[in-house]
């Protein structure tokens, strides 16, 4: 009577259901040889509620239990699974267990239903969750983006320091003992300046989250970077000398790896005496070669002015070979690989790296940044005369006082002639020779008054 009773609830099954009670002689090697050979069935009994679905649209069987309620003639299916994730006793485990709860009076389907309905609310609940990588997130998006003139920099700071220590932390749980190991962390590697920049920063990250009020407590706040970080910053003051330049070059030529664009780079750093990032994201449409000027737009310069930069001629002969090697990039210095920020231009960093490699070969010399080769320049144009207005103006620096606010000439015949005498002596350094100033590499740059 059960066995007629349960065929004629499932008429479309091919071949009839198993009995509920009964037990199939069926195995894995059956299974599999089902599979290997793409037998195709819509449902096939193994006992207790449990049968196997091939259909033609599947891409491996999945197991289904079926089952009575109690005091109803309704039957109900489930799924339990693919035969890739559970095997034949797996399967009739599961299926036993399914069928106490039953005789137990429990709907396995419901609760199964009411279990994913509960996981998706956690997820939904998670994803509402403030973090400290969506605070950071939102930080940066309503308060770097759209008001720093460089916002790219504050992003690296977060993504790199920031997040990379807190970033899957809730941010009300987050507590002084985790700054301090971030501090400790940056200290470890050697960067005091970078630990004193991520304390500040985050210090502001946390008192945005208290005022939207995500948090109540900021647990940077007790920190200082006279105590905690990098320590009191002092203005650096290291210009190297022309020997030291001269050994520069050398280096760079005898270095493993030390790229020709790179050569070409530092060069021009020093030749121009423009700022890194000016250099690294400058568009080759900048340059008129021709007319030998630098056209740089307010839009990327420290100061906000656009200025026109005088090109000496090895400062053109080294942009048409890195325009060469560009390969019709709008860029100068066009990204070489893939990057996480995704930037068309190569990153500023890239030329730190390329500088450590130099600086190994020049264990003796006092450390130097590539910041310092605008210090260099102006010592050096102090050096060979000029006037302090047209060394300024040479590294784009606002004049002070008074005359900042009356003198708004930009000096560009004394800046060309200033530049192409700088030019003479770096050629002289990269050349290995002494810089005399006689002969062609005398340039008349200031003139005693007439009285």
């Amino acid at each position: 009577h059960l066995k007629q009773a349960h065929n004629s609830c499932v008429p479309h099954c091919e071949p009839p259901c198993v009995p509920l009670d009964s037990m199939s002689t069926f195995t894995d090697l059956h299974i599999r040889g089902w599979i290997k050979t793409g037998e195709r069935f819509d449902m096939r009994g193994f006992g207790g509620g449990l049968y196997l679905c091939y259909r033609e649209n599947y891409a491996l069987p999945v197991w289904r239990f079926r089952y009575r309620l109690k005091g109803s003639n309704k039957q109900c299916v489930m799924v339990l699974g693919s035969y890739r994730d559970m095997s034949l006793k797996v399967a009739t485990q599961k299926a036993k267990e399914l069928s106490i709860q039953v005789k137990q009076g429990f709907d396995p389907a419901l609760e199964k239903q009411e279990r994913i309905k509960e996981s998706v609310v956690i997820r939904e609940a998670k994803a509402l969750e403030w973090t400290v990588d969506r605070l950071a997130k939102e930080y940066y998006e309503r308060m770097i983006l759209r008001q720093y003139k460089h916002p790219e920099r504050v992003q690296a700071l977060l993504t790199r320091e920031i997040c990379t220590h807190l970033g899957k932390r809730l941010v009300k749980d987050v507590e002084p003992m985790e700054i301090d190991a971030m501090l400790q962390a940056i200290l470890d590697r050697g960067a005091p300046t970078t630990a004193n920049d991520a304390l500040r920063l985050t210090k502001k990250l946390f008192n945005y989250a208290i005022k939207r009020k995500i948090t109540t407590g900021n647990p940077a706040s007790a920190f200082t970077n006279r105590e905690d970080a990098g320590g009191k910053e002092t203005a650096r003051d290291r210009a190297l000398s022309l020997s030291e330049l001269a050994r520069l070059f050398e280096a760079m030529r005898s270095t493993k790896g030390f790229s020709i664009q790179n050569h070409h780079t530092f060069k021009l750093l020093l030749m121009l005496t423009v700022r890194k990032a000016e250099l690294t994201e400058a568009k080759v449409n900048e340059f008129d070669l021709d007319n030998q000027v630098w056209r740089l737009p307010a839009t990327r310069t420290k100061t906000g002015i656009a200025i026109e930069i005088p090109l000496p001629d090895s400062a053109v002969t080294a942009l048409r070979e890195l325009i060469r090697l560009g390969c019709s990039s709008p860029y100068l210095l066009p990204a070489r690989k893939a990057q996480d920020r995704m930037l068309p231009h190569i990153n500023e960093n890239t030329l730190n790296v390329a500088l450590g490699k130099v600086r190994q070969s020049l264990p003796d010399l006092e450390p130097f940044t590539i910041h310092d080769f605008r210090r260099t320049a102006r010592t050096q144009l102090a050096a060979l005369g000029i006037a302090p207005h047209v060394a300024e103006r040479c590294l784009n620096h606002k004049l002070k006082g008074v005359e900042a606010t009356y003198n708004h000439h930009d000096y560009f015949p004394e800046r060309r002639a200033a530049l192409n005498l700088w030019a003479q002596v770096v050629d002289a350094c990269e050349e290995g020779r002494e810089w005399l100033p006689e002969g062609d590499n005398v340039v008349p740059i200031r003139q005693k008054p007439s009285r």
